[in-house]
């Protein structure tokens, strides 16, 4: 990201607005905006770490929470995944899902997008088909402007393996939902 670029986007997109970017009030926006951009769509790298192990039945990580921005609109979107997987020989440090998650959801994202992605990547990264991925998300854009909906949530799901099937409410039950 080109930080300086876009201090002068923000200055111009500032006066634009009819704003004068040099009051007191937003003298320093420009760089905190670029610093703000470069927080929220840059992932952290990360090595992962999986652990060769028998244990062969559902791992549940629950209430993940992340923060993206929705590509269509640049405005937030933020809620809660729940990742489950049942292990092929190998189990991942539990908070390498969390840092999967991050990958995805720092960049210009859409949730549906965003829950492939996840699901693709521990697929790969696991060795096992057997994924169940629950994304609960609030979305600026339906929130602050357009439909103004302050209570509506997006859910998307994704399933694979085992639990796309025969073990999906048992799933469901772990997170107290129904499906």
């Amino acid at each position: 990201m080109d930080e300086k670029l876009v201090e002068k986007a923000t200055y111009d997109l500032l006066k634009a607005l009819g704003e004068d970017p040099n009051r007191d009030g937003l003298k320093d926006t420009p760089k905190r905006v670029a610093k703000m951009y470069k927080e929220l769509l840059s992932s952290p790298k990360f090595n992962y770490t999986t652990f060769e192990d028998h244990f062969d039945d559902l791992v549940l990580v629950k209430n993940i929470e992340f923060c993206s921005m929705c590509e269509h609109h640049l405005m937030p979107f933020y809620g809660v995944i729940h990742v489950a997987y049942i292990p092929n020989e190998k189990i991942i440090g539990l908070s390498k899902i969390v840092r999967v998650i991050e990958k995805y959801a720092h960049r210009l994202q859409v949730q549906e997008r965003m829950t492939d992605e996840i699901m693709q990547d521990l697929k790969e990264n696991l060795g096992t088909d057997d994924i169940a991925i629950y994304v609960e998300a609030k979305h600026m854009c339906m929130v602050a402007r357009g439909v103004k909906k302050e209570l509506t949530t997006t859910v998307t799901t994704k399933f694979s393996g085992a639990l796309k099937e025969e073990r999906r409410n048992e799933f469901y039950y772990l997170l107290g939902k129904s499906e």
